[in-house]
């Protein structure tokens, strides 16, 4: 990444454009009168994790959310600019926002299997989207499970309940299950907030082996962690983004002294 003469200095952009996996141009979230996500536009490459930082309330994981319109199910919110995935605006009235996050896939804070088994957590959406093939939906299973670090610990019981697994067990399958519809794109709001620290490590594991296959990006309140595992890291505050860069500028040599004060800890 290189930074440009841009509007604001301390937003870098992309060179090579044939590396952005996904961008937004002057994204707007409005609930009702009020203005969550201020005209933020930024470019994430493919093949790496973006961290997104930044106070509580400060528009992170709203503006996450938009990125595959899950802001759609809140009634009063309403999202203005673009979302462009090689180059379709998904943000646009006539997209079918079911086939849109396919390829744009997103885990939550809080894990949240189906009352399933731990194979139908997988193969569920694969047969709503019409995979009726046994063998194909055995490899989709243990694949997904290898790719989110879980199988080993699961292969011998498919069929008990995903709801015995532990906190940091069950937010993997969720990744597992996430990435079972081979999406481009991985969305992750805090996925380690709710786990211990072991867990949380073998989630931040499974981030790094994955960003191979995926284009991640992620929002965390742990400094530690988003330095550890993010390639480039975003600065939110009061719904603008003041700072975009490497991750290692960013907590080694920010540009304003409001990112410095954040990732210092003298945030307040």
């Amino acid at each position: 990444m290189k930074s440009q003469s841009t509007q604001n200095t301390n937003i870098i952009t992309l060179k090579d454009k044939s590396t952005v996996a996904l961008e937004t141009n002057d994204l707007h979230v409005y609930y009702g009168d009020n203005e969550a996500i201020k005209g933020v536009s930024l470019e994430f490459e493919k093949n790496k994790i973006t961290s997104l930082i930044g106070p509580s309330g400060c528009g992170k994981s709203t503006y996450l959310r938009s990125l595959n319109r899950m802001n759609d199910e809140i009634e009063i919110a309403k999202v203005t600019g673009e979302i462009l995935y090689k180059g379709v605006d998904v943000n646009a009235s006539n997209i079918d926002v079911f086939e849109m996050r396919k390829n744009i896939g997103m885990v939550f804070q809080r894990p949240n299997p189906f009352s399933k088994s731990i194979y139908d957590n997988i193969a569920f959406a694969l047969k709503r989207h019409g995979l009726k093939d046994k063998n194909e939906l055995d490899e989709i299973v243990e694949t997904s499970l290898k790719q989110a670090a879980l199988w080993d610990q699961v292969k011998d019981n498919l069929h008990k309940s995903a709801l015995a697994l532990s906190g940091g067990q069950q937010q993997r399958l969720c990744i597992a299950r996430a990435i079972a519809l081979k999406p481009d794109i991985l969305l992750l709001d805090e996925p380690a907030s709710a786990l211990d620290p072991i867990s949380t490590a073998q989630v931040e594991e499974t981030l790094l082996e994955l960003k191979e296959n995926y284009s991640i990006i992620i929002v965390t309140h742990n400094m530690q962690q988003a330095s550890r595992i993010s390639d480039y890291t975003a600065f939110f505050y009061l719904g603008n983004v003041l700072e975009y860069d490497d991750t290692r500028k960013v907590f080694t040599r920010p540009k304003i002294q409001k990112t410095e004060d954040y990732v210092s800890g003298n945030f307040g």
